[in-house]
């Protein structure tokens, strides 16, 4: 009876034991994983610079599609109409254009976040239309103390006018509710190759801004709020296993 009790009991502990075996395992096997999807939304800055701005119409969808641990793809599609009025002349910008290119994440996250402070690239590319509604011809022989003179000969519209340009993006993504985020970025435009019309230059670019006389740079920036929809998780590694992997 005694041997039959410690029979038991040994076969009792060997169990137990093997049960916390087990349970270590999966605790330690337990793997952390990052969410992967897709993020849509808007530029916030189109719509409200459209309602204190009679001038002004836009509109800008933005997007990024996370591949890795730091990199994702993004990009910008939108429209714009702006009526510009300088001193001598008048003209109205009418377009679309769409910018891509990717986004690297310098910010380490805790687990289960994934706020962005990141740079990124992009090229950019434009189709736009410019009507001249009106301009004046500065007069150097001011005699009769005109200095300038009103003209007609150019006004109409100048339409299949083209841009391309390259941007550096530098930005952050927050999440303020679960999956959606508030965003902002400034970018530094250079323009690399425009057609324009002889009769009229290229002074408002739709995704590039103005254009300044003399320089191909120009800056700009949006305001996004964007919805994440998450598509498939993925082992998150450790920072011993990124480098041995860079090896």
């Amino acid at each position: 009876m005694y041997r039959y009790f410690i029979n038991i009991s040994f076969l009792l502990c060997c169990v137990l034991l093997s049960a916390q075996e087990e349970k270590l395992i999966q605790k330690d096997s337990v793997v952390h994983k990052d969410k992967y999807g897709l993020r849509v939304g808007i530029d916030l800055s189109k719509p409200v610079r459209a309602m204190l701005d009679d001038n002004y119409k836009g509109l800008e969808l933005v997007g990024d599609f996370r591949i890795s641990r730091k990199l994702y793809l993004a990009a910008e599609i939108g429209s714009e109409e702006k009526f510009t009025e300088e001193d001598l002349y008048n003209f109205n910008t009418t377009g679309s254009y769409i910018k891509a290119g990717i986004d690297y994440n310098t910010y380490e996250n805790w687990y289960g976040m994934q706020n962005l402070i990141y740079t990124g690239f992009r090229v950019g590319v434009s189709t736009f239309t410019q009507e001249l509604l009106d301009y004046r011809i500065y007069n150097v022989d001011q005699y009769w103390n005109e200095g300038t003179t009103s003209g007609e000969n150019l006004l109409g519209e100048y339409d299949g006018l083209t841009a391309q340009w390259a941007e550096l993006v530098f930005g952050v993504k927050a999440e303020v509710l679960k999956n959606v985020y508030l965003g902002a970025s400034v970018r530094l435009n250079y323009l690399v190759n425009q057609t324009e019309a002889t009769q009229f230059p290229n002074l408002y670019i739709p995704g590039f801004n103005k254009v300044t006389d003399g320089s191909n740079f120009g800056i700009g920036y949006n305001y996004s709020l964007t919805y994440f929809v998450p598509i498939f998780k993925k082992a998150k590694k450790s920072k011993k296993e990124d480098k041995e992997g860079k090896k």
